[in-house]
């Protein structure tokens, strides 16, 4: 009887959430006038709002620069959070601590404190309508460097010490022998990272005004409050169908890894 409460209750709330983004989903595929309604099922099936969104905005382009922007960021966070988690979590080096302290610092300041003096560097090395000051600001994140350091933490020292012994450096140490053992964490981190730059909109409005350079979300953003939709509900659900399902595919397949690296990251401190 318990196990069947649990159950019900974690059935209604998947329900409970999940039901908004199938509706968002299905209702991208009815007629105009069949959208208001909250039944799941349509009078008949339609592409014309999908038709409609890519015929008045270049979405295939901007969906390119989302998956160029989203996979630097991705790889630099990846990389420079592991060495650095590495070097926190293995290395005995004078202010290691204070080091850390000062990372968990970072995280308490709210990034509209920084947005602006970022912006503003930008705009002194000319980055601005470019890639490289869509990827340069979040190529380090001092989230992903603690669930690497906590992550690292549990390696044994002991492999360590033998690679040492085997004349292994420290960065042959980070590639060969903790990276083998740390696919939970380095998922979590990748998936985290992208979709949170999958997801950015405030920063590149604010340093990108070429069409052609316009990630996913910020175009979809334009294409919503810029009237280009014509008040019409049923493009603005496809651009939302299509800017959240990558997100959706990418945690879908990698959740395992995802609960496993923050189970036991969260644990060890």
């Amino acid at each position: 009887m318990r196990k069947t409460i649990v159950y019900g209750v974690l059935a209604g709330g998947a329900i409970l959430f999940g039901y908004p983004f199938v509706w968002m989903m299905v209702g991208s595929l009815k007629p105009e006038l069949d959208i208001s309604s909250l039944s799941l099922l349509p009078s008949s099936w339609s592409l014309h709002s999908y038709t409609a969104v890519l015929g008045k905005i270049p979405l295939a382009r901007a969906f390119l620069n989302s998956v160029l922007v989203s996979l630097a960021t991705t790889a630099s966070v990846v990389l420079f959070g592991s060495m650095v988690g590495y070097a926190l979590a293995k290395l005995n080096f004078i202010g290691r601590k204070l080091l850390y302290v000062l990372i968990l610092f970072t995280m308490m300041i709210p990034f509209q404190i920084t947005l602006i003096p970022q912006y503003i560097l930008m705009v002194k090395l000319g980055w601005t309508d470019s890639y490289l000051g869509l990827v340069a600001p979040s190529m380090m994140s001092a989230f992903g460097i603690i669930l690497f350091r906590q992550f690292f933490m549990a390696v044994p020292q002991a492999l360590i010490e033998a690679a040492r012994i085997d004349g292994c450096s420290e960065v042959g140490i980070l590639v060969r022998v903790i990276w083998p053992l740390s696919r939970p964490v380095v998922l979590t981190v990748g998936l985290l990272t992208f979709m949170t730059s999958w997801n950015e909109v405030l920063w590149p409005m604010m340093v990108v005004r070429e069409r052609s350079l316009m990630t996913m979300p910020q175009i979809v953003a334009l294409f919503t409050i810029g009237g280009e939709a014509e008040s019409q509900l049923g493009p603005l659900l496809a651009a939302a169908t299509m800017l959240s399902l990558p997100v959706i595919v990418a945690y879908a397949l990698f959740q395992r890894q995802f609960i496993e690296s923050m189970a036991s990251s969260g644990v060890k401190g």
